[in-house]
């Protein structure tokens, strides 16, 4: 918008009294009344929150609440957070340079009342958009209450020729810059107390002391935080006064169901290849139901939680593997197989907090085993009573298979045919009657095989009948590492 003075503003509409006298809060409310009976949708990219998360903010701005987010890691707190900017007006009048966006027709801070009041009508008046009127800020341990509220500012007061006790030479901080707009504080509990005293003081009384110097700043403004529910409601870290004057307490969540979560990861997940590259369906139900496993998993931290960056990061790196096959085979399009998930394992530690039980077995192995869980869970979705006596009836002959993971798939379906019973099995997938289609399919049906128990895998990729003393090996090492886990001695 273009610069006014202040008497052409006041006969401009934003001269009007309603608008005069409306306050942040009031404009949120009021711009998302409009949206809602206009139908449209208030968090576009957010998905899983219809009916649980959107509702409660949605009656959290109707109240004219602040408000802070509940949620574990990779729960699109953030994202919800910056797009609350989007239920601001597209600009607002300020008066021109002032570091506090003070309203023409209220200033606020010394310099734009004695501006006002020696200008008067000719002030010069300017305009800020609404992204200019959000602001965020990581709380951590080092934040202060000059970075947060303001400081005096010497070299100021000695150039401007001010003494230090002067109003005109604090240096505002965040929080009064964001006056008229969206303060957003990520990781609430990190911030120390005492510059959570300074912020509810300054929020709910509109005052606060600048060394010594007591200022009276009625900010109009909106403030959101986000936080760990652990955080918040066990370590006890964010101070009492400030939790009472947050008006509403939302709580965000994980997906709740595996539809939800592969939307999520489809939409964030960098799949594009430019190579022409498939994911099959489902291999991105198997790369979604690891993070549900992980959820759910005794060896792994609740508290800390399974990000929903764990499916998007593994789905890339599957992406990413299919495609190094086809680059390396010569091959003119890329198509992920199931064993790309098992090359992903590097996607999937990182996201993990183990308990004591997961940190004996070791990240890898856990990741490993949620693989196989995900596989299994999949496949009996796709094959719930297929007969698989002739594929394993071949391996438990004495046959092995071994599948290079960058041979062409032309040559990789010739050793496929040999197993009695597996292209037909796979067929029944209906994936698909390309080669690589063919190949993929059948790979799904070993791996499935294997989550069963009814053959076995080897790290190399080798399939064979299942090893019964290797069983046995392996039920002695667990006892070894965590003997109370069993009810009675192994002899």
């Amino acid at each position: 918008m273009k610069h006014m003075t202040l008497g052409e503003l006041r006969s401009s509409p934003w001269g009007a009294p309603d608008l005069r006298a409306r306050s942040v809060k009031d404009e949120m409310r009021a711009n998302l009344i409009a949206r809602l009976k206009r139908g449209e949708r208030l968090f576009p990219g957010v998905r899983g929150y219809e009916e649980t998360v959107v509702p409660q903010i949605v009656n959290a701005v109707l109240s004219r609440h602040n408000m802070i987010l509940l949620g574990l890691r990779g729960q699109a707190k953030s994202r919800i957070l910056r797009q609350l900017s989007g239920l601001l007006d597209d600009g607002i009048p300020i008066v021109e340079g002032c570091e506090i966006n003070d309203d023409p027709f209220r200033p606020i801070c010394r310099r734009c009342r004695d501006l006002i009041g020696a200008e008067g009508d000719r002030t010069p008046v300017a305009f800020r958009s609404r992204e200019e009127r959000y602001v965020e800020k990581l709380a951590t341990p080092d934040v202060t209450i000059a970075d947060m509220i303001g400081d005096i500012d010497p070299i100021r007061a000695a150039k401007e020729g001010h003494t230090l006790a002067s109003e005109l030479t604090i240096h505002f901080g965040l929080l009064p810059r964001a006056n008229r707009g969206i303060f957003a504080i990520n990781e609430l509990p990190d911030l120390a107390g005492k510059i959570q005293v300074g912020l509810f003081n300054i929020m709910q009384e509109g005052d606060v002391q600048i060394k010594g110097y007591p200022l009276r700043l009625p900010l109009d403004i909106v403030i959101a935080f986000s936080a760990n529910p652990e955080d918040y409601t066990a370590r006890g870290k964010i101070v009492t006064p400030l939790k009472d004057r947050i008006g509403s307490e939302i709580r965000t969540h994980y997906p709740e169901n595996l539809e939800d979560g592969m939307e999520i990861t489809a939409q964030e997940a960098w799949t594009d290849r430019g190579v022409g590259l498939t994911i099959p369906l489902y291999l991105r139900e198997i790369v979604e139901a690891v993070a549900f496993r992980a959820r759910a998993d005794q060896r792994i931290d609740k508290r800390s939680g399974v990000s929903q960056r764990l499916p998007i990061s593994c789905l890339e790196t599957v992406a990413s593997n299919a495609e190094r096959r086809a680059l390396v085979s010569g091959e003119a399009s890329a198509l992920a197989r199931v064993s790309d998930i098992h090359a992903a394992v590097s996607s999937i530690t990182g996201k993990l907090e183990l308990e004591y039980e997961g940190e004996l077995k070791g990240a890898e192995s856990v990741a490993r085993d949620l693989i196989r869980q995900a596989i299994q869970f999949v496949f009996r979705k796709y094959f719930p009573r297929s007969e698989f006596r002739r594929v394993t009836d071949w391996f438990e002959n004495g046959a092995s298979l071994r599948i290079n993971d960058t041979e062409p798939c032309g040559e990789t379906i010739g050793e496929l045919k040999k197993v009695d019973g597996l292209l037909e099995l796979a067929g029944s997938l209906d994936a698909g009657s390309s080669v690589q289609e063919q190949v993929a399919a059948a790979e799904f049906v070993l791996e499935g095989l294997c989550a069963l128990d009814k053959i076995a895998r080897s790290e190399e990729g080798s399939y064979s009948t299942v090893a019964k003393k290797q069983g046995i090996d392996d039920l002695y090492r667990d006892y070894a590492m965590d003997p109370k886990r069993f009810k009675k001695p192994l002899n």
